[in-house]
């Protein structure tokens, strides 16, 4: 039981750690910074994702593979590769579409940056427990 109180609390201190460093007032402004990691090294860009990780090795170590970590990964792989399209739209083709670029300019919330704590970790108590 301790060992997996002690998965929920890492995988909570790993998505506080994604969310700051991911922390921006728009969209563009949460890009640029996903670009400057990008741009670095694309390895440094999906290091910068460690919760996807930390799932995968979950799902390993106690065997799970149910629904809900299913959902983890998948919101998860598609997050990542979205932020590479909107890169790729952005700042190296720099052809971007229209309704993506109005997309751009929306503020974001500060509880935004929190959302996938509030998802993923019940997701993954409940790919634990059921």
């Amino acid at each position: 039981m301790e060992t997996i109180t002690q998965l929920i609390i890492i995988m909570v201190l790993l998505e506080l750690i994604e969310a700051s460093l991911q922390r921006a007032s728009t969209v563009e402004k949460m890009i640029e910074k996903l670009y400057f990691y990008y741009k670095k090294s694309i390895f440094i860009f999906f290091m910068i994702h460690p919760t996807l990780y930390f799932t995968l090795f979950v799902a390993f170590y106690l065997n799970i593979i149910n629904i809900y970590i299913i959902c983890i990964l998948l919101i998860k792989t598609f997050d990542i590769f979205f932020k590479i399209e909107l890169i790729r739209q952005r700042y190296i083709r720099k052809d971007m579409d229209k309704e993506l670029e109005l997309m751009l300019n929306l503020k974001m919330s500060p509880l935004m940056g929190f959302l996938g704590m509030f998802m993923y970790v019940p997701l993954l108590f409940m790919a634990i427990f059921y």
